[in-house]
């Protein structure tokens, strides 16, 4: 099928999805974001005196909006759709990713640690590899809008980070346009006046959007931030974003996690393979898809401005 991996090669994410798409029926494909010049700045002093910041596109659990847990189905009510802010000390947020188009197949996202790596940023805060971790954690919406997210969530994010006075910011990416998203967020962060590394699965898409740095994990979508119940390997995910933030001399700066994921291999044919599915598949899906478009269209009218 157009855009299959061979072995160990990243799946071809901007590939896959539209050809995924075209055979649910839908028309032309989503223009994704790309720019050929990429902002980047410098770390201005050693990480061990540095205030590191997170960022996420995962929702905190609305009580009533239906199953958000792992394993969930695509659940458009439980999606956000402006940039919100929590602390980062005391208990763990709960929250979730029930986006559209993560590996549902192959991972449940039952470990939060797997894609808010706010339990590795503390640890590495404890050890003294960096100065603190900001006052307050992030949320940026995923919006298939590009002039919306550059235009009214980057501006938002950016003000921000500025309020927490943090050092450098990191992105957690998840679905495809998460990636997108965090993307498009991680080159405004830059522009004002912050450092910023993205954490991402979808490598062709962080890339054709073009960011400073960014850490590459070759898992399944939802686990950006390492291994799922794998403390050692998140804290490893992290370190490279860490280095990273250190010792990229200029844009478009990637760095490839080399560990291997612990599933099942078969999860690069999977994912959204049109030809592994059936006609009846094929329909069930659209009709899925077009219900969660209606409800996040009626979510967003409701949605009062910023």
């Amino acid at each position: 099928m157009p855009g299959e991996p061979m072995s160990g090669e990243p799946i071809r994410y901007i590939e896959r999805t539209r050809s995924y798409y075209a055979a649910l029926g839908y028309g032309a494909p989503y223009r994704w974001a790309r720019f050929e010049t990429v902002p980047f700045l410098p770390v201005g002093r050693p990480l061990a005196a540095c205030r590191i910041g997170l960022v996420t596109t995962a929702a905190p659990v609305k009580p009533g909006a239906g199953d958000q847990g792992p394993g969930a189905a695509y659940n458009a009510k439980a999606k956000f759709y402006k940039v919100y802010s929590g602390p980062a000390d005391g208990p763990l947020p709960d929250l979730r990713i029930s986006h559209l188009a993560i590996d549902r197949d192959h991972t449940t996202a039952e470990d939060l640690g797997s894609y808010f790596p706010l339990a590795a940023l503390r640890r590495a805060a404890a050890a003294g590899r960096i100065g603190a971790v900001g006052p307050r954690f992030h949320g940026l919406p995923t919006n298939r809008s590009q002039a919306t997210t550059m235009e009214v969530d980057c501006p938002e994010l950016l003000a921000r980070c500025r309020e927490d006075r943090l050092d450098a910011v990191l992105l957690v990416a998840n679905c495809p346009v998460c990636h997108q998203s965090t993307a498009l967020a991680a080159r405004a962060l830059e522009a004002g006046g912050i450092p910023a590394a993205v954490l991402g699965c979808a490598r062709d898409i962080v890339e054709i959007v073009g960011v400073s740095r960014f850490v590459f994990s070759d898992f399944p979508l939802g686990n950006a931030a390492g291994p799922p119940h794998d403390p050692a390997g998140q804290d490893a995910t992290l370190a490279l974003a860490l280095g990273l933030l250190e010792t990229a001399t200029g844009p478009r700066s990637t760095v490839a996690s080399p560990l291997r994921w612990p599933g099942d291999p078969g999860w690069k044919r999977d994912y959204c393979n049109i030809e592994r599915l059936s006609a009846e598949e094929i329909a069930a899906r659209r009709a899925a898809f077009d219900a969660g478009k209606r409800e996040a269209k009626r979510l967003r009218e409701e949605t009062p401005p910023a």
